[in-house]
């Protein structure tokens, strides 16, 4: 998919790739997902770096109102979104608040869905971990789980030298999406992160979105069961 281009997904559900950003060293690219309520709004995921392109295709789709930054670590682009749609709420995942005492935020996102997209897009938050607290959504409608940092797939060779070493040791290159390790590792709680992660694979998934890495489209209950069968396994 080329950048700053919005291409449906599913129904009501849309996803557009960005320009990359720099993370410790590594470039990481970027993914929102919008997704249209059954009132009109749009609701947009981990907003990318905005341009006029986008702009005036978000504006075709319908009105934006709800810009949600699932974790603490996807926010870069949020004062742009707020500028361009100042008639949008901003929501933040927990601990954001507290790292960008510098932006608006008008909602905290919970354990469940906020009643504007309640019925419509379920949530949960994955708790017990070091480097964040995400939330993972559920587009009721297209069947879709979206996640954000929990599990990555980089291309074979999207890192070079000493950082391919460190992706692969880590888990980030690989043949399928996976948890990180850092990530594994992170886990302090994992009772917690069990419960959460239980809720996920009840939903009747049939597709997965990824902020960094392939969408998965087949299969996605196995897929899910797979990618935390180390978590899920422990008693």
């Amino acid at each position: 998919m080329a950048d700053n281009k919005i291409e449906q997904f599913g129904a009501d559900i849309w996803i557009a790739s960005g320009p990359n950003v720099e993370a410790f060293g590594f470039h990481y690219p970027t993914r929102m997902t919008v997704i249209r309520l059954s009132n009109g709004d749009l609701f947009i995921w981990s907003p990318i770096s905005l341009s006029e392109d986008i702009c005036a295709e978000i504006d075709a789709l319908g009105p934006v109102r709800h810009i949600v930054a699932p974790n603490s670590l996807h926010h870069l682009s949020l004062p742009q979104w707020q500028a361009a749609y100042p008639g949008a709420k901003t929501y933040a995942a927990p601990k954001l608040r507290e790292k960008r005492k510098d932006i608006r935020f008008d909602a905290d996102l919970g354990d469940r869905p906020d009643p504007a997209w309640a019925g419509e897009v379920d949530q949960v938050l994955v708790k017990g971990n070091l480097i964040t607290t995400e939330v993972v959504f559920f587009h009721i409608n297209s069947g879709t789980v979206i996640f954000t940092d929990l599990i990555q797939q980089f291309p074979a060779t999207w890192f070079s030298g000493w950082k391919n070493i460190i992706a692969k040791l880590d888990l980030m290159v690989g043949p399928q999406p996976s948890v990180p390790r850092k990530f594994r590792i992170a886990f302090v709680k994992r009772g917690k992160a069990r419960e959460a992660i239980r809720r996920v694979l009840a939903w009747p998934a049939k597709q997965v979105l990824l902020a960094h890495g392939a969408p998965v489209t087949k299969e996605a209950k196995g897929f899910l069961t797979r990618a935390f069968a180390w978590l899920i396994a422990e008693p």
